[in-house]
Formats: structure tokens, sequence, C-alpha cells
């Protein structure tokens, strides 16, 4: 009796330019992936989504700031594994091969950050794939001393940054996605920093601020930098109200969560500014991962999360439940892993080459390194003042400057007036919903 021989087939549709690799080559980081060592994996510092076919076996793996999507579909030959960054570029492709009434947005797979993920290209049925953890970054490693923390924390952004000036042009002009906020503040102040301690000038830097008919932004954003006598680095993109369109960021990042969205919808906006008066730009960065960081977020606005759930679980924000845990969802992953598209596909979309530090394994690890149970005792109240703290502390240690500390608010809040947000974005998650499954009606 003959015996079926299946043909496997992998297609790999990511843009290797687009990973920021730190402290190897394209080459010595395929070779990490293809060892199987995740300590090997973990030692690749940067922004990276790799993929290695060994036979039969496929390894894929990521950090927060690249998404990457695996899409397995059946031929008659054999398996066809399909991996791209977006679910549209997943189902052109099987459009293109015939293949097209396979695809549904829900049977695509995020991978998610952090872990290496491997996929046995079997034929039918098709086994479930198996994740190694590459970062498991140690609890409580750091003294509860403010200083220290703060001192480690910038250390590690400013090591982060430092690294990824040394990879782009010494001229190329940067732009920061500026809000005035903590996390956007200290990285446009550690570029700076930077710029003038390498000898190089500060006038290529810009920090760019969304104005949509108004909004607390623009006000908080000149108070930062006046106070620090830097006004002529900002620059703010005013748009009108009927620019600001949720449903596009829908198709953009291909998600309904209604924070994301609206995050989404705002970045959009913003790059779409940039881009219309700067044709030529490439670099953004964004201070994307620092609220997951400090774990700066409001607790009581989700139900399902208490502060001892938030503190007790490792990486929590930036991993969601876990790849083995019932709310983790294969299509999504959880935490920033899945809400990364947020500021990742928006700078995409216009051509950018965007660059998330806070998001990098080396500045989480000492995030996750500070005592948080023993600095709060539990405090919700003081949990959410330790990040100005921290950061406002480093700042000071690494660069000498004393940088402003306002209120919190999200991005898509400061940008626009309360009256106006409440009319651009619905209420309703369900209106979200609608919106994505719309796209692939």
């Amino acid at each position: 009796m003959a015996t079926s021989t299946y043909v496997e087939r992998l297609v790999n549709l990511l843009d290797p330019e687009r990973n920021v690799l730190l402290n190897a080559t394209p080459e010595e980081a395929h070779a990490a992936l293809a060892s199987g060592d995740p300590e090997r994996v973990r030692a690749i510092d940067g922004q990276f989504a790799l993929v290695h076919k060994d036979g039969i076996t496929v390894r894929l793996a990521r950090s927060i700031g690249r998404p990457m999507r695996y899409f397995l579909a059946k031929r008659t030959e054999g398996p066809c594994l399909v991996i791209a960054e977006q679910m549209r570029e997943i189902r052109d492709f099987l459009e293109e091969e015939g293949l097209g009434d396979q695809f549904h947005p829900s049977y695509t797979r995020m991978v998610p950050a952090h872990h290496v993920t491997e996929i046995e290209l079997v034929g039918c049925p098709d086994p479930n794939p198996s994740y190694t953890r590459f970062f498991a970054p140690e609890q409580d490693a750091l003294p509860p001393d403010l200083d220290v923390i703060g001192e480690a924390y910038i250390g590690a952004l400013a090591n982060a940054c430092q690294r990824w000036l040394d990879q782009i042009e010494d001229d190329a002009p940067i732009g920061v996605l500026f809000s005035g906020g903590i996390d956007s503040g200290s990285v446009f102040l550690m570029l700076y920093h930077l710029l003038l301690e390498r000898g190089q000038s500060p006038a290529r830097l810009k920090a760019f601020t969304l104005s949509v008919e108004g909004g607390s932004d623009v006000e908080q954003a000149h108070a930062f930098l006046d106070e620090l006598g830097l006004s002529m680095f900002l620059e703010v993109v005013e748009v009108e109200r009927d620019a600001v369109d949720f449903r596009e960021a829908i198709r953009v990042i291909e998600d309904y969560k209604p924070l994301d969205v609206q995050a989404a919808t705002m970045a959009l906006t913003l790059c779409r500014g940039i881009r219309a008066r700067y044709p030529g730009w490439t670099y953004l960065v964004d201070g994307d991962g620092g609220d997951e960081n400090l774990k700066d977020y409001p607790i009581e606005e989700n139900p399902e999360l208490t502060i001892r759930s938030v503190l007790n679980n490792l990486m929590l924000y930036q991993e969601g439940w876990g790849v083995d845990a019932i709310k983790h969802s294969l299509t999504y992953s959880g935490g920033q892993s899945r809400g990364a598209v947020r500021s990742a596909a928006p700078a995409r979309h216009f051509g950018f080459e965007a660059f998330s530090p806070y998001s990098l394994p080396n500045v989480i690890e000492v995030a996750e390194g500070i005592p948080f149970i023993e600095l709060t005792d539990w405090d919700v109240e003081k949990l959410y003042a330790l990040k100005g703290e921290v950061v406002r502390r480093g700042i000071q240690a690494i660069t000498g400057l004393e940088m402003p500390v306002f209120e919190k608010q999200r991005f898509q809040r400061g940008a626009v007036d309360e009256e106006d947000f409440d009319a651009l974005f619905p209420e309703d998650e369900m209106t979200y919903r609608q919106a994505f499954r719309e796209i692939y009606a």
C-alpha cells in the first residue's frame, strides 16, 4: 500500500529590514533562533521578528515592538505556513494562490512575544505549536531605593537609545511622538542628551504633538519644554476633527479593543500629519511600553484586575495572562504583545521606521526587577505615583536634567477636548467589533 508524502511549504512575507537589531547581525540573530536555545535568543537586543525553518520544523520569535502573524493553509500536496505582519497580507497571498476561501481573520495566529514558537509542518491533522519562553526577568531584583531604581531603569533606556543611534545615519532627522507625558518626555530628553554627548546636532530632533482642534497635550507639551528651555524643538500638528476616523484605525491595526483603537486613531492622525509635512522623514520614536513597565494603568477601570494580580503576575501588562492561560487569545496574544500594533501599524502605514525603546526586553527586565510590593505595600495610589518618581530621578541621574512630571493622561484623551472625544469615539465596545467584522464581511 502506497504511503502519502506531504510536501510542506513556508512563505515568509515579513520585511527583514524592519528588524532593529542592536547587538547582532541578521545572520547572528537567525543563527540564535536556529539553535533552538532560548538563552541565545534572549541575548538578541532589539526589536525583531525572526523565522527559521529546519526540515518540517519552523521556529518563530519576536519582541513586543514587531508584530508577527501566521496562518496554516491546506494544499493537496501538503501544508503551507504563511507568515506576515498583518492579516490582510496573509489574505491577499492566499487569494493569489487560489486558497482565499480558507481565510478567516480568527484563523490567523499572533506569535506571542518573548517565546520561541515551534510549529511542525506534518500535514493533517496539524499539531498545536509549542512555546518556549526565552525572556523571564527576575522580579524584585533591585533594592527598594528609588534613586538606584531610577538610574538603573533610565540607564537601560539610555543604552537602548544609544545603540539605536549607532544604527541610523548621523544626520537623519528623528521625530518623537510627544505629549509632554512621562514616557514620551523621558524619551525625548534622553535622545536630546545623547545627541549632545555624541557631538551631534540636536537640531535633527523634533517633538511632534497632535492637536485635534485643541486638547490638553499642546499646553502640556509647551509647559514641559518651556520649563527646560527647549521649546524650539516642539512642532504641533494641528488637524480638523473630521480627519480623525476610528474605523480607519481598525482597518490599519486589525483589532477592535477600544483603548488600542483610540490610541491608534490618534497615532494614525499624527503620522499622517507628519508625513504630509515631511515626505522624506524616516525615523519616529515613541514612549509606548512605559505604562506597562511601571504598571501605570487605572486598575479600577478593568474589572478583571486587582492590585494583587497586577503585582504578583510576571509581565502581566506586557503579555496578558500568558500562553498557558484560558483567557490567552491565539488570534491576538495578550497585553502589549497584542497592543503594540497601536503604534507599530500606524507608523508602518505611512512608511516610517518606528522604535519603541521602553518595549525592549533589556528595559523591561529592569522594570520587572523593581520591588513593587515592598515600595507600595499594596496601595494603589502609591503604585500610580511610583512611575513619575522613578523616571524623574533616573533622568536627573543620567542626563542632569530636571524633568517636569504632570498628571497622567492617555494620548487619545490629551489630543482632543472631552466633548470632541465623545463625538469621535463610540462608548460601546460592540461598535468597534462590528467595524472590524465589516472589513472581512
